[in-house]
């Protein structure tokens, strides 16, 4: 969400000042646009990891501050509760073997916080839900310390006017019929249980429509291929829960609003588009601002002055609009560009997991995005929201819509259709033939064994069980071996069950 925000209380005077300025940095985005004011050198990529603090017991840690302290980094940073943290990788080179060095730089970062995290009595877990997150670990007083996040959670509970529900129907685990949650929150927090891997890419003003369409297309099959978010307040429900679950703890509409169509903020969105000015368009018209603050700059006369506009107030409101893909405008060493940001990956199991995820993601995003005939152009923008939720919810079992090949299990897809592609866009990135061989590898491996971090933890659990444990401690034995397996380093595929 960029920035702290002041604590004072947001006045009707300050919410039409913060409207008028996000639409001055919308008109000042355009004219930058249609000038050609954003230069592209060479294609960069970006990674954020969001981490869980877990005690012995493996119950949330709720030390995000000591931990923060011991590691003294800026590459590590709070997050929405006490027990996150989050990883910020520097950005680095698509091409060549910068993924290797990618993979080098996480496991160095991530050592570094097991090592601190143990100094405050925590362990470091990479994974999309933590398993052993309980109700009370949503009380409103395990907020970070943060302005900005207290404020967030002010205005997200007014907008509502009453308490979010979480409401889930799970996938049975094996030979087991369907769990359901149903739970009121006292806060936002449980938004802070979906802990995710955000890949960033930049991406021409020109290309960015593109790219943008593409990973909609993608994130049916990214999800199933990767998900490692299975269980929730001791329920087993989606094989990644946190698509659902983000949704429903940030959502500003009751339910009369979501009868009327009101759009919610975390967003699939609604079209396939022609510019990235699309985006910042719809989320200014559709969403008002959560953190109406503002800054001295008039975006237009710094455009004309020769200076880079720094277009605050449009890149706060866009951090409280949480797209699935998102359009991220930024200025770094003095240079405006644009990225755009894919969110719907979870954390973990291992490193090498997340790289794969990430070399597949960009591989096929970069062939989608140069075929002559786009896949969007052959299916509907619904089709791919569909398959958003279908592979979330369903994982490997999941049926998706493909153009040409109609409904399709992700295994199948990714095997016959989706790494061949990923591989052509690696080479066409420069990308060097050892880094497609490694990273696709995996993703090829985890699709013929069928094994996801969702399917293991599962699997893992109803052994568990059938030994007499119950839930809780099911989950905390599960929790416990993987954390063991994650340190090892070895990608989930091959992980066993006992």
């Amino acid at each position: 969400m960029g920035k702290d925000v002041s604590p004072d209380a947001v006045t009707p005077r300050d919410r039409g000042r913060y409207r008028r300025k996000v639409q001055r940095c919308l008109d000042t985005l355009a004219r930058m646009l249609s000038d050609g004011s954003f230069t592209f050198p060479r294609k960069h990529i970006g990674l954020e990891v969001e981490l869980n603090l877990v005690g012995e017991d493996m119950q949330p840690s709720m030390s995000n501050t000591a931990v923060l302290a011991a590691l003294d980094d800026d590459a590590f940073t709070t997050e929405l509760s006490q027990h996150n943290i989050e990883l910020n990788v520097p950005p680095c080179p698509l091409d060549g073997t910068s993924a290797l060095e990618l993979e080098a730089m996480l496991d160095g970062y991530l050592d570094k916080a097991h090592r601190k995290a143990d100094e405050a009595g925590a362990l470091v877990a990479m994974i999309g839900v933590l398993p052993t997150l309980q109700s009370e670990h949503f009380d409103q007083k395990w907020l970070t310390n943060s302005a900005r996040y207290s404020l967030l959670n002010d205005e997200i509970l007014a907008s509502r006017g009453e308490k979010p529900l979480l409401s889930l129907e799970g996938v049975g685990l094996p030979d087991r019929t369907p769990e359901r949650l149903r739970s009121f929150a006292q806060s936002i927090l449980p938004e802070a249980a979906c802990t995710s891997v955000q890949l960033h890419l930049q991406v021409a003003p020109e290309e960015f429509a593109a790219h943008w369409n593409a990973a909609q297309c993608l994130a049916g099959v990214q999800v199933a291929l990767g998900a490692n978010s299975p269980f929730l307040l001791g329920k087993a429900l989606w094989h990644e829960t946190r698509i659902p679950l983000f949704l429903q703890a940030t959502d500003t509409r009751p339910e009369e609003l979501k009868n009327q169509g009101v759009r919610p903020r975390v967003w699939f969105g609604e079209r396939w588009i022609t510019s990235i000015f699309d985006l910042f368009e719809e989320n200014v018209r559709y969403f008002p601002g959560l953190l109406p603050e503002t800054d001295d700059q008039d975006p237009m006369e710094a455009l004309e002055s020769g200076e880079v506009p720094r277009l605050t107030e449009l890149r706060l409101h866009n951090g409280t609009v949480w797209r699935w893909n998102r359009p991220v405008y930024d200025v770094v060493d003095g240079r405006p560009h644009l990225r755009v940001e894919n969110r719907v990956l979870p954390a973990g199991p291992t490193v090498v997991d997340m790289v794969a995820n990430a070399a597949f993601f960009y591989g096929a995003q970069r062939a989608l995005a140069e075929q002559e005939r786009p896949v969007w152009t052959q299916m509907s923008f619904q089709a791919a929201e569909e398959n958003l939720y279908a592979g979330a919810r369903n994982g490997f079992d999941a049926h998706l819509y493909w153009p040409g090949i109609g409904w399709i299990p992700p295994d199948e897809l990714a095997l016959r259709v989706l790494l061949p592609l990923a591989r052509e866009g690696l080479r066409s990135s420069d990308v060097a033939d050892e880094v497609a061989d490694r990273y696709l590898g995996v993703i090829e491996q985890r699709c013929v064994r069928q094994r996801t971090g969702s399917v293991w933890q599962r699997d893992t659990v109803v052994r568990a069980e059938e030994r007499g444990m119950d839930r809780e401690a099911a989950l905390a034995h599960m929790m416990a071996r993987y954390l063991e397996l994650s340190r090892s380093g070895e990608p989930v595929h091959s992980w066993p069950v006992d």
